[in-house]
């Protein structure tokens, strides 16, 4: 089983041609919300662990993860509000958010007593593990789970308007190295973070997976090896959730070759690190080619 921790929210997303005001369409997200549903399509074994209000955006959140047949045993529920992102598309698709987060029930999240037997692997990231008290919460699960010996992903999906503290988010991120196993960045977290990528694959991750938009991936051992794949050619609607739908696909590539362990993934070949990395292009590109974060299913990439 894939754990994947953190929040679930709505975006707020702009209707092209709606005139002025711009009308919102609601959209089910989250960055851990978009990975464990992409999980779920992809066909793993996922569960989410996360506080969820009882609010009709927290029952429509539960719906989608049960229709795309993620476990629910890990949510925690509230009568806080669910947190709002309102979404703006810029002119290449990419998507920049403003959050209204004050008093909801995804910064209340508790440690739970134990993660399921079968847990190989937990994924972590995005708002959750800034926000507090809940951010102190994920960061215990991870620490107390990677000394099980759970593989350990982390996708800080950087949204610099809710840091307060940029220096102490970095020193506090550097501090969670040594306990994760694949790091995954977008170059503009890497830039923003400001140190070098081989530094922080030297720092305690069996490798560094960096996206390059179009321009593909790539990825950065713990031995110094740089693998890289190009990006997959599609007309971009927008990037929502292409970011989340590489940490699925990654994950569930790494799960179906027996490699979510970090001695495994130090361990890959730049071969099969190439089927993995070209197998995510794929994913985040199909995700790209449609409006909000919808991830492919497994017999889409199939087809492909």
């Amino acid at each position: 089983m894939i754990v994947v921790a953190g929040e679930a929210l709505i975006d707020l997303v702009p209707q092209p041609g709606g005139g002025a005001p711009t009308p919102l369409l609601p959209a089910r997200g989250g960055g851990p919300y978009n990975t464990a549903i992409a999980l779920g399509r992809l066909g793993a074994d996922v569960a989410f662990c996360s506080r969820i209000s009882a609010d009709a955006f927290g029952e429509s959140l539960i719906e989608r993860l049960r229709e795309e047949g993620v476990g629910l045993d890990l949510v925690q529920r509230g009568p806080e509000p669910t947190t709002l992102a309102v979404a703006s598309i810029g002119s290449g698709g990419s998507a920049a958010y403003t959050f209204y987060v004050e008093g909801t029930a995804d910064r209340l999240f508790e440690v739970p007593p134990e993660l399921p037997a079968a847990t190989r692997a937990l994924s972590l990231g995005t708002c959750s593990l800034v926000l507090e008290p809940g951010a102190s919460a994920y960061e215990e699960l991870m620490r107390r789970e990677a000394g099980r010996g759970v593989f350990i992903a982390l996708d800080p999906n950087i949204r610099s308007g809710l840091i307060p503290d940029a220096d102490a988010y970095r020193a506090r991120l550097w501090s969670w190295l040594p306990h994760v196993s694949l790091l995954k960045l977008s170059e503009e977290d890497a830039d923003w973070l400001g140190y070098d990528v081989k530094e922080l694959a030297a720092a305690g991750p069996s490798a560094v997976v960096i996206t390059r938009g179009g321009d593909g991936l790539t990825a950065l051992t713990r031995g110094g090896d740089t693998v890289s794949v190009p990006g997959e050619r599609v007309e971009v609607v927008d990037t929502i959730g292409a970011g989340d739908t590489v940490n699925a696909a990654l994950l569930h590539a790494l799960a179906e070759r027996d490699l979510l362990s970090p001695d495994a993934l130090a361990s890959l070949t730049p071969g099969r690190w190439r089927e993995v990395l070209g197998f995510a292009a794929r994913a985040a590109a199909l995700t790209c080619s449609r409006a909000g974060a919808e991830p492919p299913y497994a017999a889409e990439l199939r087809q492909g």
